[in-house]
């Protein structure tokens, strides 16, 4: 494990040039840029001190965890077209399901297109990108156009449609598209 790169990478992070490194864990600048080169290994005690110096533990370093993804483009959606329905709708998270939330992107042609689901737990939240939709709960119906948001308790059924078309931004906690 080339540790010398890590501690680099850090130190960029943190905004720090080697001299600022090298006064805050009281070593030399000269040190500090033989350790990123892997020129040279520091003892233990050293590690812990550069790694507490750039806000971190020796535990933190070594672990390999792949990082988790926070930013998803297009690349990473899954579409799914219902023909019947005259909808698709764009996992815009992968595997979401795991989550506490599950984001969706629906988008309903004109002329009626729609999407429902049956009662079941949890809460939906829906922000109309484009257009204007038409959101049933239970015996009730609701008008929502761009720009307009809707939140509701799951445990009736429910529909959306949309005579002219719409794009919805749907999450759904916990996931059950």
């Amino acid at each position: 494990m080339e540790i010398g790169q890590k501690i680099k990478q850090l130190r960029i992070l943190k905004g720090l040039t080697q001299e600022e490194l090298a006064d805050r864990a009281e070593l030399s600048k000269g040190f500090i840029s033989q350790v990123e080169r892997d020129l040279t290994s520091p003892s233990i005690a050293t590690l812990v001190d550069i790694l507490q110096c750039l806000g971190t533990t020796v535990n933190e370093f070594f672990n390999d965890s792949p990082e988790e993804q926070i930013v998803f483009g297009k690349e990473d959606y899954f579409e799914k077209t219902d023909e019947v329905l005259r909808n698709t709708i764009q996992w815009v998270i992968p595997n979401a399901q795991k989550n506490m939330m599950e984001p969706i992107l629906i988008r309903l042609e004109a002329g009626g297109a729609s999407y429902e689901d049956d009662p079941h737990e949890g809460e939906e939240f829906g922000y109309v990108i484009s257009g204007s939709i038409c959101v049933a709960l239970g015996n009730q119906t609701y008008k929502v156009k761009k720009g307009e948001s809707f939140y509701f308790t799951a445990n009736k059924k429910h529909r959306i449609w949309s005579k002219t078309g719409a794009s919805v931004l749907w999450v759904s906690a916990p996931p059950n598209f």
